[in-house]
C-alpha cells in the first residue's frame, strides 16, 4: 500500500523557524499538504474547520499549549481519533507519562530529523506507539519511531 502523501497535515508550534524546519521535513518526504497553527487555540479553529490526518504539535506554547491542545482534542468527539505527534525540547519523563495518559501517540524529543519524523508518523497510524520517545543520532529509537509513525498513518506494516 502506498503512502498517502494528500494527507493534511497540520503543524503547530509558536516558533516560525520551527514550523518552516518540520514543513521542510514534511517535504522531504512527500507530504505537500501541511498547515501550521501559532499555537493551540489557532490549531483547534483549524482542526473544527478541516479533518487533518495528522496533528504535529510543540509543547510549550502560549495561550494554548500543545498538551493542552491534545486534552481539547482527545474530548472532541468529532477530533479524537487525529493521530497526535507531541515534539518538545522537554524530556522530563514526567511530561512523556503526561503526553500518554492524555493520548498522545508519539513523542519526540528535539532536535530530530526527518528519519524520526517519518517513523513517528508511522507508528502513530499503526497505533505501535509503545509510550517510549527517543532522541535525535544517527539511526536513533526516534528515526525508527518516525518511520513507523509513516508507515503506520499510511496503513504499511513493518
Amino acid at each position: 500500500m502506498a503512502f498517502d502523501l494528500s494527507m493534511p497535515i497540520l503543524v503547530v508550534d509558536d516558533y516560525s523557524t520551527m514550523i518552516r524546519i518540520i514543513r521542510n521535513l514534511l517535504k522531504q518526504l512527500g507530504f505537500d499538504n501541511i498547515d501550521d497553527a501559532s499555537d493551540g487555540s489557532m490549531a483547534l479553529d483549524k482542526m473544527r474547520g478541516k479533518k487533518y490526518g495528522l496533528v504535529i504539535s510543540d509543547w510549550n506554547m502560549e495561550p494554548m499549549t500543545g498538551y493542552d491542545l491534545l486534552k481539547e482534542v482527545r474530548a472532541d468527539p468529532n477530533l479524537a481519533t487525529t493521530p497526535f505527534i507531541m515534539i518538545t525540547a522537554e524530556s522530563k519523563t514526567e511530561n512523556v507519562i503526561a503526553a500518554k495518559k492524555a493520548g498522545v501517540n508519539n513523542y519526540i524529543v528535539k532536535p530530530f530529523n526527518a528519519a524520526t519524523l517519518n517513523a513517528s508518523e508511522a507508528a502513530t497510524r499503526f497505533g505501535r506507539s509503545n509510550g517510549r520517545y527517543a532522541a535525535a543520532g544517527g539511526v536513533s529509537n526516534m528515526d525508527w519511531i518516525f518511520c513507523c509513525s509513516v508507515c503506520a498513518l499510511n496503513g504499511l506494516t513493518m
